[in-house]
């Protein structure tokens, strides 16, 4: 877009014309695409130009006019919205010293209208003209610019001088040869020359034309004025300084609305009409969907009964305490649905939680209304800390219907109030009390709206020393009541507020005012702690209520709880919260505050420190318990311990160890162990004989014996059945080849007290025990879960019982490999026997263990054991240790284990070698 004739005819065609005449015969050569935009023939109509031709297929616009057409073209351009998202680019190359602020092209004094609109076009024109050196920052008006052609036609006027002083040549004395040149000479003296010009080397080309300048791209910035953002030098055609920020980020090669701007958005009234109505009407439909959809939603809860609880659901509990009086069934009846003491309510568990269970009498007969059925569905929504949750209604008991509520196991907070081992102290009192305002604040601000039955009865407190609100809605349950000449009515009715003690027919939800007035009864109740509604003169509770229901008297006093002095003048100066209380329960409704207001006023003293208070409670609740806690983890300890022993008993101690610390214990093979197998000769025949208590006893006292024997040894004890006694070493605690030895010194050590063993019930007949013994692989491993059992496994097992039973009375009988074992200690005496045929074995060579070498030495010292631990009733600790064909035995007697002894003679450490 350019001037053509911009200025007065004489002077030819406009410089813009020239330039882009130039640029546009470039363009042709390199096959770009452009559009001829002639100001004088578009007349002023730029939009229509922008619409029709450039935006068609053009995102690129140059232009070259005077200041003011510039202006307008970017004012036009910035309508259309072609600046804001960088879609077109825009390109103003200046040949006029036309702005009146060369700092700021977009300001005209006489269009203050449009300049807010061309600066914000302006930020996204980049403007290039010669590199001026004029600063725009000194410069404040056109006067003060020097004209762009002025540092052109100083270079021009120096060149030609340059070029005439070259042409006329000079001879010696310093003379110009001639006076006169021709114009042709002119011209080859500036073709392809290089001449100092003011700012730069000026070079001429073949044709005589500068080739050499210096360009300067301006931007205007956001205080709104020209900076120079890219420097050109066309004489070594490169960019000496960029420093361009696009305004809309990097352009685009395709604009966004297209380039006929038909994608960007037009501005249809009537189609804005026409949606904001669409809109209109389909955001009222939403809403009335939504609220058709919330009532029939609504109505499908209410049908669903979500509240309703099946019998079968609840688990009833045993409670430790029982009602034991009529008065406390009494306290239950009445209008009082879930209140009262908790402590003597049914218990039981209604989906894993621990519930209170009232019954209701014919409530099962109700045919519930709407209204009814909405009520309940706002019951069993109502979720709040300071509120007891209410579970449901269980209509279908064989006996009465019955309501489940949450337990709260502290009971009302009259029985907390009226318990002395609880420790209240002022913190503790204020805890209660917010939990109340809490819990009242939730209920009036609910759909419920008021309590209408508010008293320290109907406050439970749960486990944690939380207060809750019970008692409230679902009036209509309420059935029956107490006789009105009764005393536990005009208890009830003490915390009723005076204007609704005149009334025939008090409302059953009360009034919100109504419950401020027992809030501040039971603020009395917890600072006092003297019961409810106290008095020093002792009145009845009826003449009480009589005389609130009065009002005031002839002095205009009415009759309140008591204050006593020690209260009311408390060290801490707590008349804030007294004050506050006596305005809870004035006479005029309208002067008692709502609960919001009580929040904020205790919200500024105690509203901050409620929490550490709550620890600190808990902390000495805490304390009281912890004596019991040591108490009973003491017995805990005790019952393991002996828990503990008894399996060890039963299990060998590493594997009881698995077993108690939660690990499976699998199978384990053992490579070479000994086993022992012993019966008695002729058991049956015996059993037969007597009775089963005498064969109970003597089995008793013989593996009593053999028990005490097999300590003295590193074997374990695997079972006994009926006669049959089973003993093996090696497992589960592996000792090498030692396990033939311990199991031979244990079988000749049984052997020989069984010689000496009497049979209680016939003195005079021996016992015969009868002994096999074989070394082998096994497999043990625990077997079962209720009354585990360690048991081994494999051919050993099957052979050693063999040598049992092919043995003979009062002899030892040992396979061929324990015998190879026994061999490598060389103290034992071997016999050998013979072939032996063994079922499943075929022929077997087996020997008869006749005794070791060295063990009359032992059983001398084993004889002096028995005699001391007789003589000192001391638990003595063996430990016998193999060495080649010596043993060691060590017992331990330690002096502490005599501390109780008859005799104060001390016991040193024996050893004895044999």
């Amino acid at each position: 877009m350019y001037e053509k004739q911009a200025q007065m005819e004489v002077a030819g065609e406009d410089a813009c014309y020239l330039f882009m005449r130039n640029l546009m015969t470039e363009l042709q050569n390199l096959n770009l695409d452009y559009v001829d935009g002639d100001v004088g023939v578009l007349g002023g109509d730029y939009t229509n130009f922008f619409k029709t031709k450039v935006g068609v297929d053009y995102g690129i616009i140059l232009m070259c006019a005077s200041c003011l057409n510039v202006r307008k073209m970017i004012i036009e351009a910035t309508k259309l919205n072609m600046m804001d998202r960088g879609e077109y680019t825009f390109f103003s190359v200046e040949l006029y010293n036309c702005a009146p602020m060369p700092s700021r092209p977009w300001y005209v004094e006489s269009d203050r209208e449009n300049n807010i609109l061309a600066r914000k076009g302006y930020e996204h024109v980049y403007t290039i003209l010669p590199y001026p050196e004029t600063k725009f920052d000194d410069v404040s008006n056109q006067t003060t610019r020097g004209s762009l052609y002025l540092e052109g036609l100083y270079d021009g006027m120096l060149m030609y001088i340059q070029a005439l002083t070259n042409a006329l040549e000079k001879d010696q004395a310093g003379n110009y040869k001639r006076q006169m040149i021709a114009g042709c000479e002119m011209v080859y003296a500036m073709t392809g020359k290089k001449f100092k010009g003011k700012r730069d080397d000026i070079l001429m080309n073949c044709n005589a034309q500068r080739t050499g300048c210096t360009y300067a791209m301006l931007h205007v910035n956001s205080n709104g004025e020209y900076e120079i953002v890219a420097l050109y030098n066309t004489l070594n055609k490169t960019i000496t300084y960029w420093n361009v920020t696009w305004p809309s980020g990097d352009p685009r090669d395709t604009p966004k609305c297209g380039y006929d701007l038909s994608k960007c958005p037009t501005y249809d009234v009537v189609k804005i009409l026409a949606m904001c109505l669409i809109s209109v009407i389909i955001i009222g439909l939403t809403i009335v969907l939504l609220i058709l959809y919330r009532q029939i939603k609504l109505k499908a809860e209410i049908e669903a009964k979500a509240w309703k609880v099946h019998y079968d659901e609840i688990t009833f509990v045993s409670t430790r305490r029982r009602a034991s009086s009529a008065s406390v069934k009494t306290e239950m009846d009445g209008d009082s649905i879930i209140g009262g003491t908790q402590l003597y309510a049914t218990v039981g568990f209604y989906k894993s939680i621990r519930v209170a269970v009232k019954e209701l009498p014919d409530v099962d007969k109700i045919e519930f209304s709407h209204e009814q059925l909405v009520e309940l569905k706002i019951m069993k929504d109502l979720s709040h800390d300071n509120l007891v949750k209410f579970y449901g209604l269980c209509l279908d008991s064989p006996n009465n219907a019955c309501i489940l509520a949450e337990y709260c196991p502290k009971g009302s907070l009259q029985d907390v109030l009226e318990k002395e081992q609880v420790p209240l102290d002022w913190s503790f009192d204020m805890l209660l009390i917010m939990d109340l305002l809490k819990g009242m604040l939730y209920l009036h601000r609910s759909p419920i709206k008021s309590h209408g039955a508010l008293k320290s009865t109907n406050c439970l407190v749960d486990s944690r020393f939380v207060l809750k609100i019970a008692d409230f809605g679902l009036h209509f349950l309420r059935v029956g009541g107490l006789d009105e000449h009764s005393h536990a009515f005009w208890e009830r009715q003490l915390w009723t507020a005076p204007e609704l003690l005149r009334l025939d027919h008090k409302p059953p939800q009360g009034t919100q005012k109504g419950d401020v007035y027992s809030f501040g009864i039971i603020m009395h109740e917890i600072i006092v702690r003297e019961g409810v509604f106290y008095l020093d003169d002792h009145m009845d509770a009826r003449v009480k209520c009589e005389q609130v229901k009065k009002g005031p008297d002839d002095n205009r006093r009415v009759l309140r709880p008591f204050i006593p002095t020690s209260k009311a003048y408390d060290p801490d100066d707590k008349t804030e919260v007294l004050q506050l209380m006596k305005k809870c329960w004035s006479e005029d409704p309208d002067l008692r505050p709502d609960f919001a207001a009580i929040k904020n006023q205790l919200n500024k003293k105690y509203g901050g420190c409620l929490m550490d208070n709550l620890l600190d409670r808990m902390e000495q609740y805490a304390n009281t318990l912890e004596k019991k806690v040591d108490e009973r983890t003491q017995a805990y300890l005790e019952e393991k311990r002996k828990c503990e022993d008894l399996l060890y008993q039963l299990l060998p101690k590493s594997v009881a160890q698995q077993l108690i610390k939660g690990e499976s214990v699998s199978a384990e093979s053992f490579d070479s162990v000994t086993i022992y197998f012993s019966d008695i000769v002729g058991f049956t025949a015996l059993s037969a004989e007597s009775t089963p208590l005498q064969v109970v006893n003597l089995l008793n006292d013989l593996y009593t014996t053999f028990d005490k024997i097999i300590e003295q040894y590193d074997v374990y004890k695997v079972e006994t059945i009926g006669d049959a006694y089973m003993v093996a070493s090696g497992l589960p605690k592996r000792n090498g080849y030692h396990h033939a030895a311990e199991i031979a010194r244990m079988a000749l050590a049984l052997l020989e007290e069984v010689k000496e063993f009497h049979i209680p019930h016939r003195p005079n007949e021996p016992l015969q025990l009868r002994i096999g013994i074989h070394t082998g692989p096994v497999v043990a491993g625990v077997v079962g879960l209720k009354m585990p059992r360690y048991c081994l496994f494999g051919d050993t097992v099957n052979t050693a019982s063999r040598m049992e039973s092919n043995g003979l009375p009062l002899k030892i009988h040992v396979s061929p490999a324990t015998k190879t074992v026994l061999e490598t200690f060389g103290s034992f005496d071997l016999e050998y026997r013979g072939e032996v045929e063994m079922k499943g074995k075929g022929k077997m060579q087996t020997y008869w263990l006749i005794k070791e070498n060295g063990v009359e030495r032992r059983m001398e010292v084993y004889k002096r054991i028995n005699e001391l631990k007789a003589l000192y009733r001391i638990p003595s600790r063996i430990r016998t240790r193999s060495r080649g064909s010596r043993d060691r035995v060590v017992i331990d007697l330690s002096t502490s284990d005599i501390s109780d002894c008859e005799e104060s003679a001390a016991i040193p450490l024996l050893h004895v070698t044999s």
